[in-house]
């Protein structure tokens, strides 16, 4: 799929990774991006159009899909992380992270894959996570709405292939964004770097990008026994009923 030419819309596009996916898609020559968030702010730079979009509100989905009908990319990237457990946190931040990190991207997918597909085809990009794949007790709501998402990403791919859409995915573990802001830099990856590497792999037609190590590790370990990534439980936990 060619960036160049293009026009795409990212969702939480107001800061982090979503303002970088902008930038970077303007300079690989995309001639419109519809950059939506919820507080809708202005961006004031040519080729940029500012979208007020809450990706949970089904009406405000469907009355950006009105406004945008020339989108031949969408890039998922809205996203939160509260962090919840599931069993000992908030019920309404777990629903809460389900219906960003999971509902939103879906109605996000239903409501402009027809467009794309009218379109001439093009391409649906789902920022995920490294913790798609490895979930941990703390983070245990995040985990379980990337893993749908995961899920989602990898369905939806298979049926939107032959209405010429393709559907790839980025799982990444901390960058250095707001929201890893608590993480020592040494962990972080550079988020420009990991826009270049999305970027890319749309355009390459890549279902799938492993930033780092990290994530290439616990990808691999996927294939293994659980106490690969679970190394603090025992056999008797695993088998525990």
């Amino acid at each position: 799929m060619r960036i160049q030419g293009s026009t795409v819309l990212v969702t939480g596009s107001n800061r982090g990774l979503g303002r970088l996916f902008v930038e970077e898609l303007l300079e690989r020559g995309a001639v419109k991006v519809y950059a939506a968030s919820r507080s809708g702010i202005e961006v004031g730079q040519p080729g940029v159009v500012p979208l007020a979009l809450d990706i949970t509100d089904p009406a405000a989905v469907a009355a950006a899909a009105a406004a945008a009908q020339d989108v031949n990319i969408l890039i998922n990237n809205a996203g939160i992380l509260t962090p919840t457990s599931l069993l000992e946190g908030s019920a309404d931040a777990v629903r809460q992270e389900m219906e960003t990190n999971f509902f939103g991207t879906l109605e996000m997918t239903r409501a402009f894959a027809p467009i794309i597909a009218a379109n001439g085809g093009g391409a649906i990009h789902n920022v995920l996570s490294v913790l798609s794949w490895a979930h941990f007790p703390d983070v245990g709501a995040y985990s379980a709405a990337k893993a749908a998402s995961w899920a989602m990403t990898n369905a939806t791919r298979q049926e939107l292939a032959p209405r010429g859409i393709a559907v790839s995915a980025l799982h990444v573990g901390w960058m250095d964004t707001d929201m890893g802001a608590h993480i020592p830099a040494e962990q972080k990856s550079d988020p420009a770097e990991v826009v270049s590497a999305a970027l890319d792999a749309v355009e390459d037609g890549e279902p799938e990008v492993l930033f780092g190590e990290l994530t290439h590790n616990v990808r691999g370990a996927l294939a293994g026994d659980l106490s690969q990534l679970y190394p603090d439980l025992t056999v008797r936990d695993l088998r525990a009923s």
